[in-house]
């Protein structure tokens, strides 16, 4: 049985082909293999996108949120979902929330440098 790895590596590939049935298949067992996979979980949630399945797209990037909730990509992914289905305020807050974490991103590392 392939690994969870080689799975998303193949679903990359049936997204690069345009066969996305197949990476939405692919990418859901990968998940099943590595429930914490979030490589996996944010390429099924995009893949979900691309096929206009942005209820699918928004319930993976919420739970790729819950899992890495200091991830900017998670916040804007959502976002970027939200805003493809025509939720405008749910979009804007997780965009906010995306933001806030870029900033303070921004300041640890601007603090790191200053202290060496």
């Amino acid at each position: 049985m392939p690994s969870a790895e080689e799975l998303y590596d193949l679903a990359v590939d049936h997204v690069a082909e345009g066969r996305l049935d197949e990476a939405i298949a692919t990418y859901r067992e990968a998940i099943a293999a590595d429930p914490t996979f979030t490589d996996a979980i944010l390429g099924l949630a995009m893949a979900y996108a691309d096929a206009k399945r942005f209820d699918e797209a928004i319930e993976q990037a919420k739970r790729l949120v819950e899992l890495t909730p200091d991830d900017t990509l998670a916040h804007t992914s959502l976002s970027m979902f939200y805003q493809r289905k025509g939720m405008i305020a749910e979009a804007e807050a997780e965009g906010a929330k995306a933001r806030v974490l870029d900033w303070k991103r921004q300041l640890a590392e601007q603090k790191d440098q200053e202290e060496k």
